[in-house]
């Protein structure tokens, strides 16, 4: 589940916490989550590297580290990134709390004492290590789309993308990582409510005005939804296990049956693009 803006929290929390420490060790509990090398490799290449930097690119985080590799994690639907704190338990894997022993696949132990977890209940994360220098290359592959908080992300540069793409839905669209990074499900349904637009309109019907619209709802939600840590619609927690408080401003995603917040009138839910999709028939059209 975890979109641009709990992933941008754990970033920033990450920011705070882990950089600059040296990796003293890594337990790997699950390999199958390590992409592009063996378990031997990639303990290998983490032992003893300095966390250099941390950043984002879509819904991916990147830990750059001191010997030119870094570090990229994808926590998918279920992944967690949990920073303990070492008053409340140690940081040995015995004395974990038991649901995170369970899920618990990746331990970074840090030479201060501290340690980062790496939890995935449905184990469909990854880790991956590849050489720092190659990351533009990787991401050229990978195709990710513009990121939509980013300064050069205008109104313009939206309409000239958007307007390449006339005859797809406006909110698969918005979930297409080729399209815009970052965006997903949850935050697809209330851009389109928030822009007052059916999520099943081709964007080739929406009018100069709607286009500038979904435009606006997608940055002012996005950001806001930084700001609140996140939406915990599902299992994301932030660094400290803490659930955002996005979820309470949510409009129509989770809310079939509910009353829309401004009409009174049902929210419904569709399948679109195998996804649920949330939206009220009275204020979007």
């Amino acid at each position: 589940m975890p979109e641009l803006p709990e992933v941008e929290t754990i970033k920033n929390q990450l920011k705070e916490k882990i950089l600059g420490k040296t990796i003293k060790e890594v337990k790997v509990k699950l390999p199958k989550m390590i992409k592009g090398s063996t378990v031997k490799e990639f303990i290998a290449k983490i032992k003893g590297a300095k966390i250099k930097d941390i950043a984002r690119r879509a819904k991916l985080l990147i830990i750059s580290l001191s010997n030119g590799f870094s570090l990229l994690i994808h926590l998918k639907l279920t992944g967690q990134i949990i920073y303990p704190h070492t008053k409340d338990f140690g940081v040995g894997v015995d004395s974990l709390p038991l649901r995170w022993k369970k899920y618990t696949h990746f331990i970074y132990f840090f030479s201060d004492g501290s340690a980062l977890f790496h939890n995935d209940l449905r184990q469909f994360g990854y880790v991956r290590l590849i050489k720092t220098a190659n990351l533009p290359k990787f991401f050229l592959e990978e195709k990710f789309g513009p990121e939509p908080l980013e300064k050069d992300f205008t109104l313009e540069k939206f309409k000239k993308i958007i307007l390449g793409k006339t005859r797809q839905k406006i909110k698969p669209l918005l979930m297409d990582q080729n399209f815009i990074a970052g965006v997903g499900n949850v935050y697809a349904s209330e851009i389109c409510f928030c822009a007052k637009v059916l999520p099943i309109r081709v964007v080739g019907s929406l009018k100069d005005e709607e286009i500038k619209h979904v435009y606006q709802c997608l940055i002012n939600i996005l950001q806001e939804a930084i700001k609140f840590k996140g939406t915990s619609a599902d299992t994301y927690v932030d660094l400290y296990g803490r659930e955002g408080k996005y979820l309470s401003k949510l409009k129509v995603y989770g809310r079939e049956g509910e009353k829309c917040l401004k009409c009174g009138g049902k929210i419904k839910r569709i399948a679109l693009g195998g996804r649920g999709t949330f939206y009220c028939s009275k204020c979007q059209k």
